[in-house]
């Protein structure tokens, strides 16, 4: 298990940016891993199709931490369609072996030892399920305009 938790995941869950919350976000949505128990919410907005600000409030593990803050570092500035392929990669690479996302997200590929312990999944992929979900919420707002 030394290789999952390795100097840069430790890192990434250690160094979060935009913790808290945002006034009047776009999109926001909560994730829970019933496995163990982590919880991630996260809260966008969205202008000229980026996303242009991130607030995300993590209670999770270390490997759902770290998840989160690529997921922070990289969020602005990011289309949802890149965003929504990070999650599907993510979750190819855990679940299906396949090779890491690359692109913007790209140090997702520091948690590819998460795929041999599968109960680590689900916390694995909280940041990026919420943000999908945040990310959809936002989508159907700016179309009931």
């Amino acid at each position: 298990m030394e290789d999952l938790y390795h100097p840069r995941i430790m890192e990434l869950a250690a160094d979060i940016p935009h913790v808290g919350r945002l006034d009047a976000p776009d999109g926001a949505a909560t994730k829970v891993s019933r496995v163990c128990g982590s919880v991630v919410t996260v809260e966008l907005k969205v202008e000229n199709g980026v996303v242009s600000k991130i607030a995300v409030h993590p209670k999770a593990c270390a490997l759902g931490q770290a998840a989160t803050g690529v997921l922070a570092m990289h969020a602005v500035g990011a289309t949802p369609a890149e965003i929504r392929a990070a999650r599907d990669g993510l979750s190819a690479m855990l679940r299906e072996g396949a090779a890491p996302p690359t692109g913007r997200f790209w140090e997702l590929r520091h948690l590819e030892g998460v795929r041999e312990y599968p109960p680590r999944h689900a916390s694995t992929m909280l940041a990026f399920d919420a943000a999908v979900e945040a990310l959809n919420q936002a989508q159907a707002k700016a179309s009931a305009k």
